[in-house]
């Protein structure tokens, strides 16, 4: 069962770990870039900010009409217009535009260039990842296909800048597509790999995707001629390599006929080639067969921009790929080609055949990317898989394994207390450093550990054993999995994070809790500080201590299993008979 990062598990122990002040690693997304929206709307959700520069106080933020003058913002708000060069929007506001309404949550940066407004959101990188992911992934992926998508998402946002000025990304195909929403398999792959993008030869590397390489994938040099331009005197992992998995699922041929007239006005459109030409080819071709350059009559330009041009002006279905011939039928030319998207990298019709083969998702990058690694985010170390009874551990420093014991000895202390075993190995995923964990988790500073479905997030190992809290830590994260294993959607959150109040021992649960079990739920979904949420989790556990001494454990796992509402005490949490 998959548990919200809103749901952490928080020991008495976390309170004692140290709350380092370190900014999180976060993105500049460019919202809503393909519209160019000449106004919109915002109204405010919850704790929305106004602001009119970086420097200026903060107030709260109407309902407010903005709309681009130049370079020049124009907004109103009940009481008169005003004007302004920048707005900066805090907490969440709802925003409407081209007939469409986006409920955000992020910080909002608001310019005008040319008459059309340029909005940038700031992300935490690995919330952009997963939305990217939800956006990017299909029906065929699977976990491990899904994963390396994300590797290869935070790779590509973390490697340079991608021609904008406003942004770092922008949120269409230009970049990789957001939708600004996510789905429970996103969030999984992202958390999953968190913290791991790809390097090669000791530096991190840029990483592409595309939807069918036909076959072959093309060198990044072949595409994006830039890349030498930019110093990128070779493609890297980004070369031109026979994929034996993506044909098994489809060859990806198509075909497409369109008129002389057509092309004429979408390539003059991008500016690549004025009206007039008569013929058309291929110039020239790369390693992967794909056309790098094509001409029109006596002008030559890039395939990559003939093949956007067409996507632009009459749709991305027509000219699907660069890799194709051309021939000429009348006032026509008949187009039949292999392959869809520019074919550099992740291919990821290949890379879900593969994971429905049972490979990993580093094997699904090792055959993409040949000769990088997925390596820690900051440093490069490599990612090593230790193998334990019933758990695999995941860490960048070799030093760990001598904590594998330690690990080893709380897991079995979690089923001994719990009477529950587990039914597959879990995953613990110990981070280098107290900000990567907080960058790549999300995790606020007093967590030390936290457990999604049969994952374990932790902070440095190093740092739980010198602080001698690393077994207790790890035996109530294990004692999290196996409730979770156990549970069903509809199992109280106060049970489930009760019974492992509970089996940890904690003696703050002596005393009845002023909380009801479904004020304890509430509290536990929406913990608002620290110390709410220990509240939420001593009153969770005081409750399953009473279920379990008044009716057994086999009971109360029944109820736990069943997902059927624990009946025991009444809507003021007072006890029921039996």
């Amino acid at each position: 069962m998959r548990r919200t990062l809103a749901a952490l598990c928080l020991v008495a122990a976390c309170a004692h770990l140290p709350c380092q002040s370190a900014p999180r690693g976060t993105i500049r997304v460019g919202l809503w870039t393909l519209w160019h929206d000449r106004q919109v709307s915002v109204t405010p959700v919850h704790g929305a900010t106004l602001r009119l520069c970086a420097a200026c106080p903060a107030r709260p933020l109407p309902s407010i009409e903005i709309h681009a003058q130049g370079a020049a913002l124009l907004w109103s708000e009940k009481g008169g217009n005003h004007t302004a060069q920048e707005l900066l929007l805090g907490g969440n506001s709802r925003l409407t535009a081209h007939g469409e309404s986006l409920q955000l949550a992020y910080p909002l940066w608001i310019t005008a260039q040319g008459g059309a407004l340029v909005m940038a959101a700031t992300l935490p990188v690995e919330r952009y990842v997963e939305l990217a992911v939800a956006a990017e992934s299909g029906a065929a992926d699977s976990p491990e296909s899904r994963k390396a998508l994300a590797v290869t998402a935070r790779s590509f946002a973390l490697d340079r800048t991608h021609g904008h000025a406003g942004f770092d990304v922008c949120d269409s195909t230009h970049c990789q597509w957001v939708r600004w929403r996510t789905t429970p398999d996103a969030h999984a792959a992202t958390l999953a790999t968190a913290g791991e993008s790809l390097w090669f030869h000791g530096r991190r590397t840029a990483a592409y995707f595309h939807q069918n390489c036909g076959g072959r994938t093309a060198a990044a040099t072949e595409v994006w001629p830039e890349h030498k331009a930019q110093g990128r005197t070779d493609s890297g992992p980004l070369v031109s390599r026979t994929d034996n998995y993506c044909p098994r699922v489809s060859s990806g041929e198509w075909s497409a006929t369109l008129s002389r007239a057509e092309l004429t006005s979408a390539l003059a459109a991008a500016g690549l080639a004025a009206p007039g030409w008569k013929s058309l080819s291929i110039a020239r071709r790369g390693d992967s067969g794909r056309a790098t350059m094509v001409q029109a009559g006596s002008t030559q330009m890039a395939a990559e921009s003939f093949r956007l041009a067409v996507g632009r002006s009459l749709g991305w279905n027509r000219i699907r790929s660069n890799w194709f011939e051309v021939a000429a039928e009348g006032e026509s030319f008949l187009f039949h080609g292999r392959g869809s998207g520019h074919g550099v990298g992740l291919c990821q019709t290949g890379a879900a055949e593969m994971a429905s083969e049972g490979r990993g998702y580093r094997e699904i990058l090792a055959q993409y990317f040949p000769g990088a690694i997925a390596a820690e985010e900051s440093t490069g170390a490599a990612w090593l898989n230790m193998s334990g009874q019933g758990f695999r551990l995941d860490t960048s420093e070799a030093a760990d394994d001598a904590y594998m014991p330690i690990l080893a000895g709380a897991l079995a202390e979690a089923e001994r207390r719990s009477g529950l075993a587990s039914r597959a190995a879990f995953t613990v995923r110990a981070y280098r450093s107290t900000p990567a964990f907080r960058d790549a988790t999300l995790a606020p500073g007093w967590v030390a550990a936290f457990t999604e479905g049969n994952m374990i997030a932790a902070q440095p190992l190093r740092v739980l054993a010198a602080r001698k809290l690393l077994a207790d830590v790890m035996r109530h994260e294990f004692l999290h999995a196996l409730v979770e294993e156990q549970a069903t959607a509809s199992t109280p959150l106060w049970l489930r994070e009760g019974l492992v109040e509970a089996w940890s021992g904690d003696a703050r649960r002596l005393q009845k809790p002023a909380l009801t079990p479904e004020q304890a739920s509430q509290k536990l979904a929406h913990a608002g500080s620290e110390a709410e949420s220990e509240m939420a989790h001593a009153a969770a556990g005081w409750y399953a201590a009473q279920l379990l001494e008044r009716f057994g454990r086999a009971k109360v796992l029944e109820w736990l299993r069943s997902g059927v509402p624990v009946a025991a005490f009444g809507s003021d949490g007072n006890e029921r008979s039996r």
